[in-house]
């Protein structure tokens, strides 16, 4: 498979930042699938993904990616 230039000359700060993009569109998909779990119909349905967590620990893996991308951009 042959990569775009732009991600096979990107530099380590950039990759991070797009994999912390990544996992916060992740976190953001979690975020959803615990909005419709709340509005189902059935409430004795319960599900067993503990989407909340996912949440909260997606969403502080892709914070903490974006901003070691960005400080890495600033510095150069």
């Amino acid at each position: 498979m042959k990569l775009p230039d732009a991600l096979l000359f990107a530099s380590d700060a950039e990759v991070v930042l797009l994999w912390g993009i990544g996992v916060l569109l992740v976190a953001a998909a979690a975020r959803y699938a615990e909005s419709r779990r709340v509005r189902r119909a059935r409430i004795d349905q319960v599900g067993w993904v503990p989407w909340t967590g996912l949440f909260l620990v997606l969403c502080v893996i892709g914070l903490t990616l974006v901003g070691l991308g960005v400080l890495g951009l600033i510095k150069g």
